[in-house]
């Protein structure tokens, strides 16, 4: 039986989840929730999630949500198919795939996240962006960029020279965020630049992308 993902391809979660299913060829199925309607905090979502957001994975009789949790699962379980994302074979090439994915969830998606919330969620809302925090999370993601900017200058990839979880998980978010009019500071950072537009032009992502359609705010 195929996975079944619960949510919404505008998500960056759930598009985080999806390419991950890309990247390792296998079959699922989208079961899509309205998240204009809520229908994510229903009693029958929150049975799945109790905290009533999405990404949700069942697999046969397993449950899980939280979109890295969900992506670790496939990679593991479908480690010899597809592209290998964890580098599984090499226990050193894991660690550094664990170590940059680390960083993205620690450092790059706080800063990146509290952007994309401003620009493309409080304008949903019918409200408007706080350009501080905006500025404020813009300055932080830059310092985040110079350090990427260094990485890529001696490696293809964040954890070497093989794409893996560590570079899939940045590709929502940064595809919303070349979206806005703050591109350039992934553009004025020539291997940071050359990362994304890698990332981007994959098979997977371009699979993914029609689905990543809400417009961010233009200011």
């Amino acid at each position: 039986m195929a996975m079944k993902v619960y949510g919404n391809g505008m998500s960056v979660c759930v598009a985080r989840v999806l390419l991950c299913l890309h990247e390792k060829e296998t079959e699922f199925e989208l079961v899509p929730v309205d998240l204009f309607a809520c229908h994510h905090k229903l009693p029958s979502f929150l049975s799945m999630n109790p905290f009533g957001q999405v990404p949700v994975l069942q697999d046969d009789d397993l449950t899980l949500f939280e979109s890295r949790a969900i992506t670790a699962y496939i990679a593991e379980k479908h480690k010899d198919k597809g592209t290998d994302l964890t580098r599984h074979a090499d226990a050193k090439e894991a660690a550094i795939v664990k170590l940059w994915s680390e960083v993205e969830s620690h450092h790059f998606n706080p800063a990146i996240s509290a952007v994309i919330h401003q620009l493309i969620v409080v304008p949903l809302q019918g409200k408007t962006p706080d350009a501080a925090i905006v500025e404020e999370n813009l300055e932080k993601l830059g310092k985040v960029l110079d350090v990427y900017e260094e990485k890529l200058g001696k490696t293809k990839y964040l954890a070497g020279d093989s794409y893996t979880l560590a570079d899939l998980h940045h590709v929502p978010y940064t595809y919303y965020f070349m979206k806005t009019c703050h591109a350039g500071l992934v553009n004025d950072r020539p291997k940071v630049k050359a990362w994304w537009e890698d990332l981007c032009s994959r098979p997977a992502f371009l699979k993914v992308s029609p689905g990543l359609t809400v417009a961010p705010a233009t200011n």
